[in-house]
């Protein structure tokens, strides 16, 4: 999963989007757990994404794009009364809006509005956005199982971001 081809090719999908000023403020933005930053999260469901894809045979590039964009809501939910059930049901609009200055296909637009299927609606219209959306509930799960950093998500997925 990790191997340098991969990796490049991952690198080649994102273009540099993961250095976009508007991607990097998710770095500021806790997720999950403590120590994991909604950028952090964001990234390894991209790559959890492509990885899944490529191997389907489906539209890796779209999954990685909008796998990092899922979850570009810039809200720091602590600073608001919205309850976590309402952030669960509205997050994936309010990325959607965020992410469409990137110019998004109607697939990665389709990945990023309907990730947190089933919890809300409508359904996904494309293999990838069912990808996508399970590869971020896998993410979620390792980040609070606290294996992000067991597993070494962290220094694979610096490997990938580091400017060259």
């Amino acid at each position: 999963m990790w191997r340098e081809k991969n990796r490049a090719l991952y690198a080649q999908c994102l273009q540099g989007l993961e250095h976009d000023p508007l991607v990097v403020q998710m770095r500021a933005i806790p997720q999950h757990v403590k120590g994991v930053s909604c950028y952090d999260h964001c990234l390894f469901v991209s790559y959890l994404g492509f990885t899944f894809c490529r191997l389907l045979g489906l539209d890796y590039r779209a999954a990685a794009r909008a796998g990092l964009l899922h979850d570009l809501y810039l809200q720091h939910w602590e600073e608001t009364d919205v309850g976590r059930w309402q952030r669960l049901v509205i997050h994936p609009q309010l990325a959607l809006e965020n992410a469409r200055t990137f110019g998004l296909s109607l697939r990665e637009e389709d990945i990023i509005g309907t990730h947190m299927w089933p919890l809300t609606h409508p359904r996904p219209g494309y293999a990838e956005s069912y990808v996508v959306s399970m590869a971020d509930k896998l993410a979620a799960t390792l980040e609070m199982l606290h294996l992000f950093a067991a597993l070494g998500v962290r220094r694979n997925l610096a490997l990938i971001t580091r400017r060259r």
